[in-house]
């Protein structure tokens, strides 16, 4: 699977359902780029298009139950990674890392901020 497709699936799982002009947005891509990236994903069963109920004329694209597992599974595989490799490290670094920890929080709503993109 591609980053992007991971990426996309990602957003998906944190924002909810969403255009696709709003997932090329937060993606980084054309709108033709995600719409090929979309069909993939629905074909491989991990995400599905839905009409919008406040808006007929809306398609929005959602994860799909299989979709959902991928990214948990995802998850827990980079977690189970990062758990390895602290073990292996000093004590010293361990403490670096744990003050590290406030800064690396804000990085992450930065960019939680910023991959969501405009809200619907």
């Amino acid at each position: 699977m591609s980053l992007t497709s991971a990426a996309t699936l990602a957003t998906l799982d944190r924002t909810g359902p969403r255009r696709i002009t709003d997932l090329a947005a937060v993606e980084g891509v054309t709108q033709p780029a995600m719409t090929a990236l979309v069909r993939v994903m629905e074909e491989s069963g991990l995400v599905e298009r839905r009409g919008d109920a406040s808006d007929k004329r809306v398609t929005l694209v959602c994860l799909t139950e299989a979709g959902a597992i991928y990214v948990r599974t995802r998850r827990q595989a980079g977690v189970h990674a990062f758990e390895r490799l602290i073990g292996e490290l000093t004590g010293d670094e361990i403490e670096a890392l744990v003050a590290a920890l406030p800064a690396l929080r804000h990085l992450a709503e930065l960019e939680s901020q910023d991959r969501e993109g405009p809200k619907q």
